[in-house]
């Protein structure tokens, strides 16, 4: 469908609450929304991108068609976009991982029952237990029950294996009673199994009296070694008590979030327990370009909740969301109880959520490369200056010369944030007449260099998607003269402005409108370093020249030494210094006889005439 096709359709949507769905032209659902009015919502997709963010301009030029699914409530509409998000995994959607959140413990039914831990619960003939805390933290909770009780934790399936191997590592180190001998029987396994679900249960002293009775007896009948072996266990359950936590109520006390999006985006959740920090959680996902920090996070959270009914009963948030009641509508009505979702500003809570954010950032940088940084970044600039897309080339052009003499242009360019020297490009100023003019100047080199792609000079090939120009709106307006006026091209043109210690301040277009990059330290380290780059590159090159004219204004003068002997000579000697100190034979090994002689001449008159 045309954008004209789709605006019409769009149109005739109801002003109703509901779910869309942005399909391709192969039929893929690429994006999932909701709308509290599906008409209004819609329908700004299609009305021209002058206010989309770059995800979205992306997205839209995808678009064939597009469904809606009309429902009674935007609590219905929130509910109904997760679950379509899960099951069409769109690619403009922000998709985490499965797995996350509060997991179970499983323990199957078999003459030797085991413990696993899962993400939910399934209906089969299992026994589970919680939800519990993080994973990391349920796993070493498991592990530390059952080197308590000295049960297995082998992969060995009993009593099919039992007597068929020798008892492994863990039974020689103590930290299990090898039942895969077949003593202790399976009786004895069993009723450890039982100790152990008393313990996830949180019902730690009912296992400690049990097992003081048991050793009380045992020594009582004279079984020291078998009162000696319950005593270790019972200082091993009392040890785990003291050290480990597990969450094993039905819901946590509160959720703090923190999110940090730059070149990776990533969310950190500390979840907390009647006033203590049980565990962190954290995931680095990818977002689409030009994502809103709120769209993401609204995004994360219905995700992260969606479909659970084991919620905590406060959820602390960096910042407002939309719909945000609803939200909390939504958790409130799965859980069964009031949850409640805030974004406080300061106090105990508000440091709460610095902390969370700081996790959040370490997270992201500890996995992000310098290659993502460095795309994040020509991202966050194409959305600054409102490029359609990430530049995949931009040109910076300096000006450098001292008085009339020497003026000298570069060119630099840079894939995204990256620079291709290889594509570096120097200039002669040759048009002035006597005198500096910057602007003149710049509009001679951006003229020959487009002549030269027009040319199809494959060295000035592509055009980039941007010009970048060292100084302020009247040399961008003059950039504007040639690039527009002279060859018609449209393509955007922005001044680098500097501030009053020479450090860049700001971009501007040639009708005046200032961009601040100050506000994103990524993008203004990225705009110094193109500027300061370009500087470098025309300096080095003025004084280059400026040196070899040095050089060859020495050699002026001299009878029979035109402009080709000159190089000829500075070819083979270097410097003016070797020339002068050279004889008249190996100057004739450059430059004829006669001119050799004259050079030698040139260079040691007083000698001559004391002579």
């Amino acid at each position: 469908m045309t954008r004209e096709e789709l605006l019409s359709k769009a149109n005739s949507l109801p002003l109703a609450p509901g779910v869309y769905l942005m399909k391709n032209a192969d039929h893929e659902v690429i994006y999932v929304g909701k709308a509290k009015r599906l008409k209004n919502r819609v329908s700004q997709y299609f009305q021209g991108g002058g206010s989309h963010t770059f995800k979205t301009h992306v997205m839209v030029g995808q678009v064939d068609t597009f469904d809606t699914i009309v429902v009674r409530s935007e609590f219905e509409a929130l509910v109904l976009e997760n679950a379509l998000i899960k099951q069409y995994m769109p690619r403009y959607n922000i998709l985490l991982k499965d797995g996350k959140g509060y997991p179970f413990v499983r323990l199957s039914r078999e003459p030797y029952p085991k413990f696993t831990m899962v993400s939910r619960k399934e209906k089969d003939d299992g026994r589970y237990f919680g939800p519990f805390g993080g994973r990391y933290e349920t796993r070493s909770a498991l592990d530390a029950i059952a080197a308590a009780l000295k049960l297995p934790t082998c992969s060995r399936k009993f009593p099919r294996d039992i007597g068929k191997e020798r008892p492994c590592l863990n039974h020689h180190m103590g930290r299990c009673d090898g039942f895969c001998r077949g003593t202790p029987d399976q009786a004895e396994y069993n009723r450890r199994i039982e100790q152990a679900v008393l313990l996830l249960t949180g019902k730690l002293s009912e296992v400690t009296s049990a097992l003081e009775e048991e050793m009380t007896k045992a020594a009582e009948d004279l079984q020291f070694e078998r009162a000696a072996e319950l005593r270790d266990r019972l200082r091993a359950i009392e040890t785990l008590g003291k050290r480990q936590r597990v969450v094993a109520a039905g819901c946590a006390d509160t959720d703090v979030w923190g999110l940090y999006h730059e070149a990776r985006c990533c969310y950190a959740v500390l979840h907390y327990e009647q006033g203590q920090l049980i565990y962190r959680e954290a995931e680095v996902f990818k977002a689409p370009a030009g994502e809103e920090p709120e769209e993401m996070l609204a995004a994360v959270l219905l995700q992260y909740y969606g479909g659970r009914t084991v919620l905590p009963r406060e959820i602390l948030l960096p910042f407002e969301i939309e719909d945000i009641e609803v939200f909390a509508q939504m958790l409130t009505e799965a859980a069964g109880h009031k949850v409640h979702v805030r974004c406080p500003q300061r106090g105990e809570k508000a440091e709460l959520l610095d902390m969370a954010l700081r996790n959040a950032r370490e997270e992201a940088e500890r996995v992000t490369t310098r290659e993502e940084r460095v795309d994040r970044t020509a991202q966050l600039f194409a959305k600054m200056v409102g490029l359609p897309q990430s530049p995949q080339r931009l040109e910076a052009y300096d000006i450098s010369n001292t008085g009339s003499s020497d003026i000298v242009a570069s060119m630099t360019v840079f894939h995204g944030a990256q620079p291709a020297k290889s594509q570096y490009r120097r200039f002669h100023i040759k048009e002035l007449d006597g005198h500096p003019d910057d602007y003149r100047s710049m509009q001679e080199v951006l003229r020959r260099r487009l002549k030269r792609y027009q040319d199809g000079d494959e060295k000035f090939s592509p055009l980039p998607d941007a010009f970048l120009i060292d100084g302020g709106v009247t040399h961008a307006q003059a950039a504007r003269e040639v690039i527009r006026g002279e060859f018609g091209l449209a393509i955007p043109i922005f001044g680098m402005v500097k501030d009053g210690r020479h450090r860049t301040r700001a971009l501007v277009t040639p009708e005046g409108k200032e961009i601040g990059i100050q506000q994103n330290q990524a993008v203004f380290a990225m705009v110094g370093r193109i500027q300061e780059e370009t500087h470098r590159f025309a300096i080095t090159f003025h004084r280059q020249s400026h040196a070899k004219s040095l050089r060859r204004s020495a050699l002026e003068g001299i009878p029979g030494v035109g402009e080709a002997r000159q190089k000829a000579l500075l070819k083979a000697f270097g410097t003016v210094k070797a020339i002068r100190e050279a004889s008249v034979e190996a100057l004739s090994a450059a430059v004829p006889q006669k001119a050799a002689q004259a050079v030698y001449d040139h260079f040691h008159k007083e000698e001559t005439q004391n002579g």
